[in-house]
């Protein structure tokens, strides 16, 4: 026969809480940049369009869609035949066009040597020199013809005129092509790429204000994507516009990033930071931390084994952290995870995070 439990024992059971397993994060000092944040677009430093230059078939598509080509990789084959045929074409026009000119040239020495004997006449000299001048004329409007008949067979074969990634066929094999025909594809070029970015005159005047005779290209840029990843690659400003845009009274500025692996995409959106000025100590607590409600942003800390609501007032972000400017001294234990089942004054079980997790 089970026990029955004793009614103080039992009230004493229910009111007993029930500990929350969390994780924290030390609210640590750090040295931080003071950075101005934007957002930019990649742009690939090299953009070509592939059009076709001349009329005819498509014989056949030689590249894979996406992958790296290099400079005169084949991408394309127009059929040729025709191209071929107006070489040979202009090829029999020069040579017999040379073959005039061999004729006019010795009827211009006969009509020159018949004039000095007093057997000819000016006029019959004259008619050969203008033969002979008319044939040198014709022979170079056959080679220009025959230059131009072996450039539009060269345009048969269309190549790569940069190295990158190529993208998709915008046409397919048996189609009839031409200068009108639009972009058959698309290449891309992959390290370096550019960022491009509009600084507000405010932000640009803030940045100044800490040199007037500021070198620009000595600021560093920082990278996140839109998953908050940071990109771990440091760009250089290389260009900053000469005009304000009328409009949104912004500075078109633009910085320089390695990518050897290929993490940025042409056309892509990120977030830019600029440090500017020299690094401060800041306390800084991971972004996974932060909780807001009307009254602004709080996080919660570990005291007496307890969670306690400590408001905040953040200054900026530095990587995957949220720098604080008030309502933390540093060292405290805040909650990084586990905040779902988090109440204020509820006990807590605290396991340090392993590495810091989730900072830059």
């Amino acid at each position: 026969m089970a026990a029955v439990q004793a009614p103080a024992e039992l009230a004493h059971a229910q009111q007993e809480p029930v500990k929350v397993s969390v994780g924290v994060v030390s609210a640590e000092r750090k040295p931080v940049s003071s950075a101005l944040d934007f957002v930019g677009r990649v742009d690939a430093i090299n953009r070509v369009e592939v059009r076709a230059r001349i009329t005819g078939y498509l014989e056949a598509v030689l590249f894979k869609e996406g992958d790296m080509v290099d400079v005169g990789a084949p991408l394309y084959r127009i059929e040729s035949g025709l191209f071929k045929a107006a070489v040979d074409e202009s090829e029999g026009a020069l040579e017999r066009g040379k073959a005039a000119k061999v004729l006019s040239e010795v009827q211009l020495k006969r009509a020159s040597e018949l004039l000095e004997k007093n057997a000819g006449t000016a006029v019959a000299r004259d008619q050969a020199f203008a033969a002979d001048e008319q044939a040198k004329g014709t022979i170079l409007v056959n080679q220009a013809a025959l230059d131009t008949a072996k450039i539009n067979l060269g345009y048969t074969e269309i190549t790569a005129p940069i190295a990158g990634k190529i993208g998709r066929t915008n046409v397919t094999k048996g189609n009839v092509v031409s200068p009108d025909t639009g972009p058959l594809t698309v290449i891309v070029s992959q390290d370096p790429m550019y960022v491009t970015f509009p600084v507000s005159q405010r932000e640009f005047l803030r940045v100044q204000e800490s040199g007037r005779d500021l070198d620009v290209t000595q600021l560093k840029a920082t990278l996140r994507f839109a998953d908050l990843r940071t990109y771990d690659q440091v760009g250089v400003i290389n260009f900053v516009d000469v005009t304000v845009n009328r409009s949104t009274d912004t500075v078109l500025v633009r910085a320089t990033f390695p990518n050897p692996k290929g993490a940025l995409i042409d056309g892509q959106l990120v977030r830019v930071a600029i440090q500017s000025g020299k690094p401060e100590e800041k306390i800084v607590v991971p972004q996974a931390a932060l909780i807001a409600d009307q009254q602004g942003v709080y996080v919660f800390v570990v005291d007496d084994g307890k969670a306690s609501v400590r408001r905040i007032k953040t200054g900026g972000e530095s990587g995957n952290d949220v720098i604080v400017d008030e309502g933390l001294s540093g060292g405290e234990q805040v909650i990084a995870e586990g905040l779902q089942s988090v109440r204020p004054g509820s006990p807590v079980i605290a396991t340090p995070l392993p590495g810091n997790a989730n900072r830059s």
